[in-house]
């Protein structure tokens, strides 16, 4: 037996393994027993997760959702979603009222080891920015000493914030909120100087202020944000299914599979291409899918291009550059290993 064919034999044995074991395999089979994956996302932010005037949620974060959900059942609207603040998204994790958490979330070190979560792949290289009215005349965060600050509590930003100002020997105000919406109405009604959070957000709050042009965000980009969705820990089969959601969609669009090119796609000669349509090789099988779970996603919500652009790119209302979400070869950082 030569190496290759033994370590796809054994990779097989761990896999099968795997899937069997019920310690393992619980999260997917209760979603498939449920009929529907139950999913976290934002309580109300545009482009990422917010609902339309047919009470239909839509956005990024959404989408994402909307890909497991097409993996494992061919039909993305077999979601149930839970809408969760900052404060109690994790909790609704580690107890069960969700399978996955597609939020907004930052990937940490210590939410992995403290809260016994797992970050499968990042979806959204974001970092934390400032929102500022154009009146104030500032060009850079550190023009910024001495200014009331709007902070959300029980988030990354808050530790930022901190770090940030001290670093640079400035002060500020820290006018403590709940969440966005409470953020901007403070920020509105002049409660505060500037707002931070993510740069992603920040586009879409800026949305929300009574005169949206006459507010800024600053060019600073003061921490690094990757944002994943979150699964707990302790079943690996479901946290690979998870990341090969984002993977499959990222591979898709760096192989020039996308909705519209899908046909041509299920007929392609090439191996690459072949493997992650399902018309070559066992790949999805060994997540505990079908052969096409990724042309499932593909079909149902499209490639990661096409997501980031219906919902947050320069052709939406947000109008984000893609800029570091950009694939790896094209200038930025997303990147998925390959499906071999």
């Amino acid at each position: 037996m030569t190496y290759l064919k033994l370590r796809r034999s054994i990779g097989l044995i761990v896999v099968a393994a795997a899937l069997t074991n019920p310690v393992c395999a619980q999260t997917l089979k209760a979603v498939k027993d449920r009929g529907a994956l139950n999913c976290g996302v934002n309580e109300g932010l545009i482009g990422f997760a917010a609902k339309d005037d047919k009470d239909n949620w839509f956005g990024f974060d959404v989408d994402f959702c909307r890909a497991i959900a097409a993996a494992i059942f061919d039909d993305p609207a077999k979601v149930r979603y839970t809408p969760l603040n900052a404060s109690n998204r994790f909790a609704a994790l580690q107890f069960d009222q969700i399978d996955v958490l597609s939020r907004n979330a930052t990937w940490t070190m210590s939410r992995e080891t403290d809260l016994k979560l797992i970050f499968p792949a990042v979806t959204y290289y974001d970092g934390q920015g400032f929102l500022i009215g154009k009146v104030r005349n500032a060009s850079s965060a550190l023009e910024l000493d001495g200014v009331r600050v709007c902070v959300q509590s029980s988030t990354t930003t808050e530790q930022n914030l901190s770090d940030y100002f001290e670093a640079n020997g400035m002060k500020y105000q820290k006018v403590a909120v709940a969440g966005p919406a409470d953020a901007m109405k403070a920020y509105d009604a002049g409660q505060c100087d500037v707002y931070t959070s993510d740069v992603s957000q920040l586009y879409a709050e800026r949305l929300t202020l009574t005169k949206p042009d006459d507010h800024v965000i600053l060019p600073d980009v003061i921490s690094k944000e990757p944002l994943s969705p979150a699964v707990r820990q302790g079943d690996e089969t479901w946290s690979l299914i998870v990341k090969w959601t984002q993977f499959a969609m990222v591979n898709a669009e760096e192989l020039g599979v996308s909705s519209k090119t899908l046909d041509a796609a299920l007929k392609s000669t090439k191996p690459a291409v072949k493997r992650l349509v399902g018309t070559e090789g066992d790949m999805g099988e060994r997540l505990g899918l079908s052969k096409d779970w990724a042309t499932r996603i593909v079909k149902h919500v499209g490639n990661y291009g096409e997501v980031f652009e219906r919902n947050v790119g320069t052709g939406s209302k947000l109008g984000i550059p893609r800029g570091i979400n950009h694939l790896w070869n094209n200038g930025g950082i997303q990147y998925a290993p390959p499906v071999l």
